[in-house]
């Protein structure tokens, strides 16, 4: 990913993030869980879900971003927390539970990456993830269109390739099976009430608009945002009470080993 992540820009909106986190993890069936690694763990926010259902376990996260890894680690003193890339990382089949929350977007090749995954969990183990699945969406449509303005068109033409996008629930379900004895698959589409338009561009200032403003600089960001909230803003009605509604769909996904 390009560009530095903020924990602080990630976590205005800490709550609703956490949401399909916790969501996804009242669908792990697991009961006992020795040792469990978050994916991903940004700033220790899904981190602290696990550690909270199973206060025993061996809980640790990795995260390529080290400012998420500082964060943390203030967050939360005990788990270990690790700068690594996700796409490179592996491990003996020692995890009872791999946890995936809203990171496996930025990596490439998933049917190559989910045997891996797979590879790490020992027997009985549980892989749980939840993908952003939102690039057909005004959101990011607007990323894009506002992408091909002449001012910024050459330096951000290999911009939105920084998301990969995902497979359908069937295709996940096909390459999974293979090494798993039970596979389930689902979306759901959240709601999210932010504060007005501003409020979409302040949300995926810390995410799906990062590829894009990093290519830029200084009064052109401003720029780029002012078009793209011009862009969205009549997909997005403001509400009666002021918010507007942003429709932010996600795939989940529980694999179990016997």
């Amino acid at each position: 990913m390009t560009g530095k992540w903020s924990p602080t820009q990630y976590l205005k909106f800490a709550d609703q993030r956490t949401r399909p986190a916790r969501d996804l993890l009242a669908a792990v069936p697991t009961v006992e869980v020795r040792r469990a690694v978050d994916l991903g763990c940004g700033p220790g926010n899904s981190t602290e879900l696990l550690i909270h259902r199973w206060p025993e376990a061996d809980v640790s996260g990795i995260d390529s971003s080290q400012e998420m890894i500082v964060s943390a680690r203030e967050r939360l003193p005990r788990p270990k927390f690790d700068v690594a890339d996700i796409a490179s990382w592996q491990s003996a089949p020692e995890y009872d539970l791999i946890f995936a929350n809203a990171v496996l977007q930025w990596l490439p090749d998933h049917r190559a990456l989910l045997p891996r995954l797979a590879e790490g969990l020992a027997s009985g183990g549980t892989l749980a993830i939840q993908v952003p699945d939102n690039l057909m969406e005004p959101s990011h449509v607007g990323m894009r269109k506002a992408a091909e303005d002449s001012r910024w068109k050459t330096r951000l033409k290999d911009a939105a390739g920084e998301r990969t996008e995902i497979m359908t629930p069937a295709e996940y379900y096909d390459a999974l099976m293979p090494h798993f004895d039970h596979v389930d698959v689902w979306k759901t589409i959240y709601n999210h009430p932010l504060k007005g338009i501003d409020g979409i561009v302040e949300w995926f200032k810390s995410t799906g608009l990062k590829p894009f403003l990093a290519r830029l600089v200084n009064e052109e960001r401003d720029a780029f945002l002012d078009l793209y909230e011009s862009i969205i803003a009549e997909h997005y009605p403001v509400q009666r009470d002021g918010t507007v509604l942003l429709a932010f769909p996600r795939l989940f996904i529980v694999a179990m080993k016997s």
